[in-house]
């Protein structure tokens, strides 16, 4: 019998990590939470068909988080966020209306740029990592991420200049 790494001998470092990823795509809140808390679920039941050589445990979990936010198809909508925004304004820290700014300008990304998004600022994986997992060379990624944080630096210049 071959020795193998737990995948998840390090959960409590790998859970904010997928935490943030999940919380990209679907918001922080009770969603973030079930699909994270789904993604270790899945993980405990199929850790042994983890294979590091395929990739670091980050990887394998943000593999399975990745499918669980596809299933559940829990994309923010773009009027929600603008509904958010008109309410911030007035009622939340300067912090916060940055924030919904941001996210505001991410939902108007394509589908695969907030993929992109939420694997490199929301898991933090390198863009390596993240062309595995999307099937993109390395020097492809660093180039889409360029262009879609200009697109979103453009995005926040214009929402700050309407106000």
């Amino acid at each position: 019998m071959r020795f193998r790494r737990d995948p998840l001998q390090d959960a409590e470092q790998l859970i904010p990590r997928v935490y943030a990823y999940v919380a990209y795509r679907v918001g922080h809140g009770p969603d973030a939470e079930d699909i994270t808390s789904e993604c270790f679920e899945r993980a405990l039941r199929y850790r042994d068909r983890y294979d590091p050589r395929r990739g670091e445990p980050l990887s394998w979990l943000i593999g399975i988080a990745r499918r669980l936010v596809a299933d559940r198809r829990s994309v923010v909508r773009i009027e929600e966020l603008e509904l958010a925004w008109e309410t911030a304004a007035d009622d939340l820290s300067e912090a916060a209306v940055r924030r919904l700014s941001v996210q505001a300008a991410v939902a108007q990304l394509s589908s695969r740029e907030q993929e992109l998004v939420a694997l490199r600022y929301g898991a933090d994986l390198t863009s390596r990592q993240i062309g595995v997992l999307v099937g993109m060379s390395t020097h492809a990624v660093e180039v889409a991420l360029g262009r879609i944080e200009d697109r979103l630096r453009s995005a926040l210049r214009r929402r700050l200049v309407r106000e």
